[in-house]
């Protein structure tokens, strides 16, 4: 291929791809002219017995990577990084696969595969030692000293993800249950607002339990306990205690050594002061020495960030076999 070079940022979750073109030079997607918006599918990839499904990764990408391409004026896509939701306990296939596949395909010589966790970061803070918290309907923290990676929460609304939007949705619904059966610590401001949007709680147990979407169904009423927690102490404790778990998460990852800045990112945040203003004071207390800044961008930005510096070879985050790996052409 000939042309102006150009990398290729990939964020892969729950909803599908997001992709975009920047030039090798770093210069920020949202002054390009030419890759404008990034393009997107709005279907997942599959996951198999060996994780996220390479092939159908490249089905979606090799199109999408195409149009950007198309709509760039042409030229050559010389490194490629991917941030894919469960990269660390699912990306088998794909780091066994896509080296090879987009070598094929097209021409790249250096692929960088990360966590969504790893690019959210990138994507906040860049490459300076830090914590970030992702959260959205889950909740993960990931902070570093760039020598190593540290993790906390991610696992799942079964298992934790304390804090995040399912979890608020499912105490603000569990409160909504008391006060219908009339137990204490029930809340009838969130049986009221439980009962508009979901019918009849009786039967919220038969249309919540066979969804496979269940994490997303309990996160959609997290706003509501959002928009309560001013006229009803038992919303306001929740979000206190998601506030306190948050906190906990950034604390078990921030660097211990000196002043460090930490960022939230993902659309958690967006039920603003009723959350935040418990967060901060959480935050004064547990982490008095860190730096709360604004997330310079989002995980897709992060992703580019990370394929610009592989394909200038300056990366300086650091390298771990599940959670961030570069390949380049040539490697076994």
């Amino acid at each position: 291929m000939t042309g102006p070079a150009w990398v290729l940022g990939v964020d892969s979750g729950g909803s599908g791809l997001r992709a975009a073109l920047a030039p090798p030079d770093g210069t920020p997607r949202r002054d390009l002219v030419h890759s404008g918006e990034p393009v997107r599918s709005t279907v997942p990839v599959r996951t198999g017995s060996r994780g996220i499904d390479a092939g159908h990764f490249m089905e979606q990408l090799l199109p999408m990577a195409g149009a950007l391409l198309e709509r760039a004026g042409g030229g050559r896509i010389t490194a490629v990084a991917v941030g894919a939701a469960g990269m660390a306990a699912l990306g088998e296939d794909l780091r066994a696969e896509l080296p090879s596949a987009l070598q094929e395909t097209l021409g790249v010589r250096r692929l960088a595969l990360a966590a969504d966790a790893v690019t959210a970061y990138a994507g906040a803070l860049g490459e300076r030692p830090g914590a970030v918290v992702a959260a959205g309907t889950g909740m993960i923290a990931i902070g570093t000293d760039l020598t190593a990676w540290r993790r906390a929460d991610g696992w799942g609304h079964l298992l934790g993800d304390c804090g995040g939007g399912a979890w608020i949705g499912r105490a603000g619904l569990e409160a909504a249950m008391r006060a219908h059966d009339g137990r204490r610590g029930g809340s009838a401001v969130l049986l009221a607002r439980a009962q508009k949007m979901f019918g009849p709680l009786a039967d919220l147990p038969g249309q919540l339990y066979p969804r496979a979407d269940r994490p997303a169904v309990l996160a959609s009423f997290a706003p509501e306990v959002a928009r309560c927690a001013a006229d009803d102490t038992v919303a306001c404790g929740i979000l206190r205690d998601a506030a306190r778990h948050i906190a906990d998460a950034a604390v078990a990852v921030s660097p211990a050594a000196g002043v460090c800045e930490v960022a939230f990112t993902g659309g958690l945040f967006k039920l603003g002061e009723p959350l935040l203003a418990p967060l901060r004071e959480e935050l004064a207390g547990q982490l008095p020495y860190a730096r709360t800044v604004p997330a310079a961008g989002d995980p897709l930005d992060g992703a580019l960030r990370i394929a610009v510096d592989i394909a200038r070879g300056g990366l300086r985050l650091p390298l771990d076999a599940r959670m961030l790996s570069v390949h380049q052409q040539g490697d076994s």
